[in-house]
């Protein structure tokens, strides 16, 4: 468990003595599609991790989440030692928050569920046809999104060793190319609804926070998507917060410029990332840069509609979790 440098923080990560089981079901794609193929026929699954005995401080962490593991090479798939990277996303529970007076010591974390987010590399070794051994590491991370104040989020940085069986019929991996035709440039426009809630301070209560995006974006390649737009958020509870002051609706918005790149895992499947630029903010609403950075999970429906979830932080200090609803229009190829 990593520290973030403060006395109670140290005492917390010393108290902790941190390890977890874990155990997952997944998917192989080797169906030789045109996705599969770019991401090297990864595998796709959910998990469960739990610790192994309960703190005091921070309860017994468990989490429920989504995965994804990547190769990096396809024809390495064959021989002996392999490597990759990961991501998991997912729900976070059983935690024992921040207590004034039960558990004042955690200010790690000020809720019981959590976001969870697990990022690393993995180094996967053949014992046989059906079995094989892994050892992985990244960061991993426990975060409310400032839903709930305290919320400095536990961060960890595992070791995992972990034996991998293959079940059912074993399949090849195919060896040639699919048929991917020439890749014409797309474009296309995205609508954003965004929504979600934020506390300001310890012991007061969460507000709305929620906005709208707007987005142009140009598809190159089959894998990724870039472009601008613009954001506007607003922000409830400026009365009750600041019950001496009066505020306009320029008060409780703030508007930035933004850089969009869109990671396609899938044809539904994409991990939107973003940079934006406020023209205009305000601190009073916790906007403490002049810049802030998301990153998430959507998933776009057939009828193009698309939902998903993402974090957005003002120098890794997240603002709110954004629950999205929003719709994309197609441009001229």
């Amino acid at each position: 468990m990593l520290s973030n440098g403060t006395d109670w923080g140290d005492e917390v990560k010393n108290a902790v003595d941190f390890k977890a089981l874990d155990l997952k079901f997944g998917w192989r794609k080797i169906s030789n599609t045109k996705f599969n193929y770019l991401y090297r026929y990864p595998t796709l699954g959910l998990g469960l991790n739990s610790t192994l005995k309960h703190y005091p401080e921070i309860g017994r962490p468990l989490a429920l989440y989504g995965f994804m593991d990547f190769p990096f090479s396809v024809r390495n798939q064959n021989k002996r030692v392999d490597f990759g990277y990961f991501t998991q996303l997912g729900v976070g529970f059983n935690l024992k928050p921040y207590d004034s007076l039960a558990n004042p010591t955690n200010r790690y974390i000020g809720s019981k569920v959590n976001a969870y987010i697990f990022v690393g590399l993995n180094t996967t070794v053949r014992i046989s046809q059906r079995t094989d051994f892994q050892a992985s590491f990244g960061l991993k991370h426990y975060s409310n999104g400032s839903a709930k104040k305290p919320n400095a989020g536990i961060n960890l940085f595992p070791l995992n060793l972990a034996m991998k069986v293959k079940l059912g019929q074993l399949e090849p991996i195919p060896s040639t190319a699919p048929e991917f035709g020439k890749k014409e440039l797309r474009t296309f426009w995205n609508f954003a609804f965004y929504t979600g809630i934020k506390n300001y301070e310890i012991g007061d209560p969460s507000y709305f926070r929620g906005g709208l995006g707007v987005n142009y974006l140009l598809e190159p390649g089959y894998k990724y998507r870039l472009g601008l737009g613009l954001d506007l958020f607003w922000a409830q509870g400026m009365e009750s917060r600041f019950p001496s002051s009066d505020f306009s609706f320029k008060d409780q918005t703030s508007v930035a410029i933004v850089g969009s790149w869109e990671w396609q895992l899938t044809e539904q499947l994409y991990v939107p990332i973003a940079f934006g630029a406020y023209l205009y903010r305000n601190e009073l609403n916790q906007e403490m840069s002049w810049f802030y950075e998301r990153i998430g999970v959507r998933y776009r429906f057939d009828n193009a509609m698309f939902t998903g979830l993402q974090i957005k932080a003002h120098k890794a200090k997240a603002d709110f979790f954004e629950f999205t609803f929003g719709y994309t229009i197609p441009g001229k190829k």
